[in-house]
């Protein structure tokens, strides 16, 4: 999982940090698409944890929409430092300070009549957490789980845009099921068959796309931190969120 140094320096030309310190810029149109693109990028471990903080399912929806809403208002994303840890490290304690103040304030009434930020999916977030052990897993796992989730669902739509932007969208809807991590009822050579090749020929595509969605892991991963050193502790330790 590991592309050439060249690429991975390659990388932080554009890190999610910078997009970070874009959104940190002001009140700008730019600084407001980029707060957009990391509310969308988080929205689901943001979620995840206002939930088992205790939060009912309503109000988990309004608070998430608020602490994004607060993001902007206060720049946080211009206080974040990428120097003192990583960006989701940097979230979890403004998100923990933000629950706390709201508890402390018990405004839960000013709450639901604002704009809100970002759209996001509660329910399909709802049927994830049922699905969890309720009292196995702090706040703080369950973000940790949401964060490994985000990096693998960002890598893979990277990937299906690939396929789409080359002209490949069918052979994506196919290749997609065997991904890693998918429990798909296709085998290689039904898989094969629909796409009007031989099973090599397919197996070969498999494996390509294996190594590219690798690939577009680590640089989604690396777009979390601020260093490459960083990357391959990442990495580990999102193999061992995922193994659970």
């Amino acid at each position: 999982m590991t592309p050439s140094s060249s690429s991975a320096q390659n990388v932080f030309a554009t890190t999610r940090w910078s997009l970070v310190q874009a959104a940190g810029g002001g009140d700008s149109a730019a600084a407001r698409a980029a707060l957009e693109t990391l509310c969308q990028n988080y929205w689901a471990p943001i979620y995840a944890f206002v939930r088992r903080f205790g939060h009912r399912p309503e109000d988990a929806e309004d608070l998430t929409q608020e602490f994004f809403q607060r993001l902007l208002e206060r720049n946080y994303p211009g206080k974040a430092d990428p120097r003192k840890g990583r960006f989701r490290t940097f979230l979890l304690i403004a998100l923990n300070h933000f629950l706390l103040d709201q508890r402390a304030r018990q405004n839960a009434q000013k709450r639901g009549g604002g704009k809100a930020l970002i759209s996001f999916d509660s329910a399909t977030e709802e049927e994830r957490l049922a699905l969890e052990p309720l009292d196995e897993l702090t706040p703080e796992a369950i973000f940790e789980r949401r964060w490994a989730g985000s990096i693998l669902g960002e890598a893979e739509h990277r990937l299906r845009v690939e396929f789409e932007a080359g002209g490949q969208a069918p052979e994506w809807q196919v290749l997609q099921h065997f991904l890693p991590g998918e429990q798909g009822s296709l085998n290689y050579a039904d898989a094969a068959a629909r796409l009007g090749m031989t099973e090599n020929t397919f197996k070969s595509k498999v494996h390509r796309m294996r190594q590219r969605h690798r690939e577009l892991v680590h640089a989604t991963v690396a777009e979390t931190v601020a260093t490459p050193a960083e990357v391959e502790a990442e990495l580990r330790h999102l193999i061992a969120l995922l193994a659970g």
